[in-house]
């Protein structure tokens, strides 16, 4: 959309009193109290007109979302740049031209849309009610609907979109974010998230059909809609069984007396995963009732994200030790990914990070396919992947065993595409992972998922433990094996974007104009790869292999000690992240001298290159 709204005539009338003495927010209060059906978010705009309040009326409604790493993402409540049901509506209107333009056959293949339980009262905005008005613009249209009648977890929809032949879908998620949050993720009928050009010619489809058509606002069309389908059954029943291409120890996992504990975190998880050990022959995970059902204040947890780590597992632990389990096995609310702890021999908890968990999936998931390949297999037709900011260890076993490793823009859209490239061209793609504790096992879904992710670690754990290995002792024969790979990963909370486009542009003029740094504190740095721009020092013609992505910041430093460090923002909240990494070699095993090392190169990255108190940086709370 243009700025403060879109083009469209001014009723003077209603302006002349309520005039702003700005034309273009005029305009832009004027389209919202004309087109907005919701009561409660109609209410917060006039209260804000009504009070003078002119700078945050502007700050609502002359900007408009825009797709970041996860789709569209925002708080729910009014305005064109928050999520509500107006701009859903506008955002599937333009959804809607653009598959018109791309697909002769929408109107026979239909629409896939999921939902979590998300929601806000002083909005009335609520994730089911924002998909049945989804669904709701596309039926009025005469386009079929595959509308889930409850909620489900995120991987659902790309895996439905695949299984139905869909040309898209939506989930209304946001996944791990704050309560007030909610957002709008588009798969493609690759079952892939949409990536460029596809949410930049969406958006301008957006910005051309800013006004609720006839129909788009009757969300009873979802019940009363001969288009409507519920794919439920079908999805869940057939997920279910694609499930069990990945289980390898079935006999193990029946036999077991393992005990495992799940956590939804308020979330949709529950159901799924007490499905998904079934389907691999275990006994039901033990829920924690307080996190079991959906709860849209996340009402036990300070933040509900499992990657904060032990401060948020807290009632899942205390059960693990009170039942004698111990793995406790966490799904963020949408169920896409997955955190995982396990109680050590001293009775402390081991959170593992996104990073080690993929050691450990990369080495799972290699040695299955080892052990079940026919003969003729060829392990150079193999490949697993990552995203540029996750750890290397993938590469240091790919480089031991023979297959491809590949790596990824941050974000797992460009993992979906990457991963439907490479199947298409008759190669094996055996996993995935982002650091942020997104996993993909297999290829059902190409999308991260915490259902599977849950189920197979809990395989891996049953098959250790006959091995009489847990999972920690196997993380650290793999580090042996492939050299020790330590990672840090944090960040800073900046609410005033002109400092962290001032942070990034200092570092691409360091010592003079147009130069990086060449140093950090007293650490030499060997190469500089400026996302952003496109600038890669370690490539002859100085051009990065990975693709500009001009709409984030992101510069990553190799250093002359091994280690990797990546500064950039967040696709979906205010923060600046870094990412650290010390990549040895199996020779050097000493992980007390290596985590040192880190440590004081990281705090040398903060002090010279975040300047956290000149720049007014919040820590990270512990």
């Amino acid at each position: 959309m243009g700025e403060c709204g879109a083009p469209g005539d001014v009723n003077s009338n209603v302006l002349v009193a309520r005039s702003t003495g700005d034309a273009q927010l005029d305009k832009a209060v004027w389209q919202w109290l004309s087109w907005d059906k919701n009561q409660k978010t109609k209410e917060q705009i006039e209260s804000l007109l009504q009070s003078g309040k002119h700078k945050e009326l502007r700050d609502r409604l002359c900007c408009r979302l825009t797709f970041g790493t996860a789709g569209l993402r925002s708080a729910m409540g009014a305005g064109f740049c928050y999520i509500n049901d107006l701009t859903v509506i506008q955002s599937t209107q333009g959804i809607y031209k653009y598959l018109e333009r791309c697909f002769s056959d929408f109107k026979q293949r239909g629409f896939v849309v999921g939902y979590d339980t998300r929601g806000q009262v002083t909005s009335n905005c609520s994730s089911k009610k924002l998909a049945k008005l989804t669904a709701a613009v596309l039926l009025a249209k005469d386009v079929p609907v595959y509308f889930f009648s409850t909620y489900v977890p995120t991987p659902f929809v790309p895996y439905a979109v695949q299984e139905l032949k869909a040309v898209a879908g939506v989930m209304i998620t946001a996944s791990h974010n704050r309560k007030e949050d909610n957002g709008y993720k588009v798969y493609w009928e690759n079952g892939a998230q949409i990536t460029s050009p596809h949410d930049k010619e969406i958006i301008k489809c957006i910005e051309e059909c800013v006004e609720p058509w006839n129909g788009s606002w009757n969300e009873n069309l979802v019940d009363t809609s001969p288009l409507r389908q519920d794919p439920l059954k079908k999805i869940c029943d057939c997920y279910m069984e694609d499930l069990k291409k990945i289980c390898y120890h079935r006999e193990l996992n029946v036999q077991t007396n393992l005990k495992f504990v799940h956590t939804s975190f308020h979330g949709v998880g529950h159901d799924y995963v007490q499905l998904a050990f079934k389907a691999f022959g275990f006994q039901p995970p033990i829920p924690v009732p307080e996190q079991k059902d959906p709860d849209p204040d996340f009402s036990t947890v300070k933040c509900p994200n499992p990657e904060e780590g032990e401060s948020v597992l807290e009632l899942s632990l205390r059960l693990a030790e009170k039942e004698n389990a111990k793995v406790v096995v966490a799904t963020d609310p949408d169920a896409d990914r997955l955190a995982v702890a396990e109680q050590q021999e001293n009775g402390c908890w081991k959170v593992f990070t996104g990073n080690e968990l993929a050691a450990l999936f990369g080495w799972w998931m290699f040695s299955c396919w080892k052990e079940n390949c026919s003969e003729d297999a060829d392990v150079k037709n193999v490949y697993m992947l990552a995203t540029t900011v996750s750890s290397k260890i993938l590469r240091a076993i790919a480089l031991k065993e023979g297959f491809h490793f590949e790596e990824t823009l941050p974000g797992f859209k460009w993992i979906g595409s990457r991963v439907k490239d490479l199947l298409d061209n008759g190669k094996e793609v055996l996993f995935a992972f982002e650091e942020s504790i997104g996993f993909m096992c297999g290829t059902s879904v190409l999308d991260k998922d915490g259902v599977s992710a849950a189920v197979v670690i809990a395989e891996m754990a049953t098959y250790l433990e006959v091995k009489n290995l847990t999972l920690a002792q196997k993380l650290i024969e793999i580090y042996e094996t492939y050299g020790y790979h330590i990672s840090k990963t944090s960040y800073f909370l900046c609410y005033d974007p002109p400092t962290i486009k001032r942070i990034f542009e200092k570092l691409r003029n360091f010592d003079s104009p147009q130069s990086y740094p060449k140093f950090c504190g007293i650490y030499n740095i060997l190469h500089v790869r400026d996302i952003t721009t496109g600038y890669d020092s370690s490539q002859p013609n100085k051009k990065s292999v990975l693709p500009v992505s001009k709409s984030s910041q992101m510069i990553t430093f190799t250093f002359q000690n091994g280690c990797v460090a990546t500064l950039r923002t967040s696709g979906t909240e205010p923060k600046i992240k870094y990412y650290a990494e010390m990549c040895a070699l199996p020779e050097q095993s000493d992980r007390t001298v290596l985590e040192e090392e880190l440590q004081k190169l990281i705090e040398a990255l903060i002090e010279n290159f975040l300047e956290p108190d000149k720049n007014g940086l919040i820590w990270r709370s512990a």
